[in-house]
């Protein structure tokens, strides 16, 4: 799996991981100065000054102000140093690039299981290309992982109900190892896996191998005709959700007066728990569809909602603007009727 020196430090393999090597370097060399500073310091203050008789009276000492204001100042701007480096290698390691490519990373008890976004499915293996950079989004079916990749120094918490990003970019071919960071029970330490770098070339002779599959934006079209989304969320009359072509990425206004942008963590929370924030100007008519999709569905639907209908021009409004759907008094409408077949292992909507 490579080497690097000293032996105990895991390989240098992303773009961030000699700058978070540095980081951490001058954090343990600035510790270690002040560690051997103070303790000499005591050492020789106290040998030097120490009660020599039992009538001795020490006598007081004025240090100069410039002294005074060194020791004061010195630090904090070491602080600050410290601060503003590490704050920007953190948006540096969490801020993907635009043109990043994506993979859903899903955590269970005890395994990692990982979809690219041609179809392709793995267990506690990942293969990606070198030299590009990997968007990763992860969730948790059931309890807070942590996707940890030491070779390429990020750690991610996977979450279950939300979903976290991260990214790297892989720079040197080779195998590195998958720990999983977060204690999630008893067989927490057999939650390991392994990440595949390989030449681009390499890399797409893998996506269609036999590890080939339908593509998750595919998938997600056929879930969402037959959940019957595009009953409320098509722009007309009958209008009861928001019109999602052309709104990742997009600000959205809610009730509550706030405004949230459109992303991946807001676009699956609205699959699941299409309450939590609700958009203005429409009633919770949607059906909570929380343990109700497995999360390769989600994964599916937000991957369909976000390449092609998030990505493609919004429809062109004609006439007067659909009216919201009237509110509600005492029980809430019933949802929109989910189409037929249901998608595998999909039980109908609460309260149906």
């Amino acid at each position: 799996m490579g080497q690097s020196f000293p032996p105990l430090f895991p390989p240098q393999a992303s773009t961030v991981a000699l700058e978070v090597d540095a980081l951490y370097a001058l954090l343990v060399a600035i510790t270690a100065f002040f560690t051997l500073l103070v303790a000499g310091l005591f050492l020789f203050f106290g040998l030097k000054y120490r009660r020599k008789s039992e009538s001795e009276r020490p006598i007081q000492v004025h240090p100069p102000a410039w002294l005074e204001i060194a020791w004061s100042v010195i630090p904090l701007l070491i602080c600050v140093v410290l601060f503003v480096w590490g704050v920007q290698l953190y948006f540096k390691i969490y801020t993907p690039p635009k043109d990043a490519v994506t993979i859903h990373v899903v955590g269970k008890r005890w395994m990692w299981k990982i979809q690219h976004m041609s179809g392709a499915r793995e267990i506690n293996e990942l293969h990606v290309p070198v030299g590009v950079p990997i968007r990763l989004l992860l969730t948790s079916e059931d309890t807070i992982h942590a996707f940890s990749l030491p070779a390429f120094r990020i750690k991610r918490d996977a979450i279950p109900g939300t979903m976290t990003t991260t990214w790297f970019n892989a720079t040197k071919v080779g195998s590195y190892h998958i720990f999983c960071a977060e204690y999630c029970g008893t067989k927490h330490s057999g939650m390991i896996g392994t990440v595949h770098v390989m030449e681009k070339d390499a890399y797409q002779r893998w996506l269609s191998g036999p590890n080939a599959g339908l593509p998750p934006a595919v998938q997600g079209a056929k879930l969402f005709e037959e959940l019957n989304c595009i009953s409320c969320h098509r722009a007309g009359a009958n209008q009861r959700g928001p019109v999602l072509e052309g709104l990742y990425g997009k600000p959205v206004e809610l009730k509550s007066g706030a405004k949230v942008i459109a992303d991946d963590a807001y676009i699956r929370e609205s699959i699941v728990n299409p309450t939590a924030k609700m958009v203005n100007g429409f009633e919770p008519l949607m059906p909570v569809y929380l343990n109700q999709l497995s999360e390769e569905q989600v994964n599916a639907l937000l991957t369909y909602v976000r390449d092609v209908l998030g990505k493609a021009e919004p429809p062109a409004v004609s006439g007067a603007a659909p009216s919201p759907a009237p509110a509600t008094t005492g029980s809430p409408a019933p949802p929109p009727p989910l189409g037929s077949p249901r998608p595998p292992g999909a039980q109908p909507p609460l309260g149906s």
